[in-house]
């Protein structure tokens, strides 16, 4: 990656950040941001609609009761392919150690959901979404340690563009089926991608170690 690209990716990186700490604040002291103020009439319009039920079956795939035994499956299959528990051992503690930090925020936010839906797994505080935080670690890992394992080129950027969309789906469900704010799911996306970045380079870093 040359020195440019990298600088950008550093610059998007910390205004990214900086964006979701400021509405962390904002919060906080009982603001509405902007962002959330101009987007909520969208998506009341779209209640009842064939869009929102597509968004609203999206949204199962980032549930707990999906992710759970998705996540013993894809660790199972990971084990199969490497041979190397260690491999496993960082996909599903990875998803776990970011499930608690998001728990974690969400507390230490308090921020209230626009609305309580239980059947959608949307109970508790609102900042950041789960569902877009988790999702991005969980489809994140396994698309990073399965990538390694493709032989061609082609096929490793059909399985990351068609893991993004399925990552920002599953996210932006939460906001079109109304039980997060849209600065929730952003930040959740922001929050998420953070510890994957650190997640893996902490993977690469123990490997260099036991080479």
């Amino acid at each position: 990656m040359s020195y440019k690209r990298r600088y950008f990716y550093l610059l998007l990186f910390m205004l990214l950040l900086f964006t979701s700490l400021l509405w962390v604040v904002k919060i906080k002291n009982g603001v509405v941001p902007f962002v959330d103020q101009w987007t909520r009439d969208f998506v009341e319009a779209l209640d009842e609609t064939n869009l929102y039920f597509l968004f609203r079956w999206l949204t199962e795939l980032g549930s707990s009761s999906f992710l759970m035994p998705f996540t013993i499956f894809a660790g199972a299959l990971l084990w199969w392919i490497y041979r190397n528990w260690f491999v496993c051992f960082m996909f599903v503690g990875g998803i776990l150690l970011s499930y608690v930090i998001n728990i974690g925020i969400k507390v230490s936010v308090a921020r209230e959901r626009p609305r309580i839906f239980a059947a959608a797994d949307a109970e508790g505080y609102s900042f950041p979404s789960g569902h877009a935080m988790i999702s991005m670690v969980c489809y994140g890992l396994l698309i990073y340690f399965m990538t390694h394992k493709l032989k061609t080129a082609k096929t490793v950027l059909i399985m990351q563009i068609s893991g993004t969309i399925l990552i920002f789906a599953i996210g932006i469900s939460r906001y079109m089926i109304r039980v997060h704010y849209l600065t929730d799911v952003l930040a959740g996306f922001v929050f998420g991608f953070i510890f994957l970045f650190l997640w893996i380079k902490v993977y690469e870093y123990v490997l260099r170690l036991r080479s």
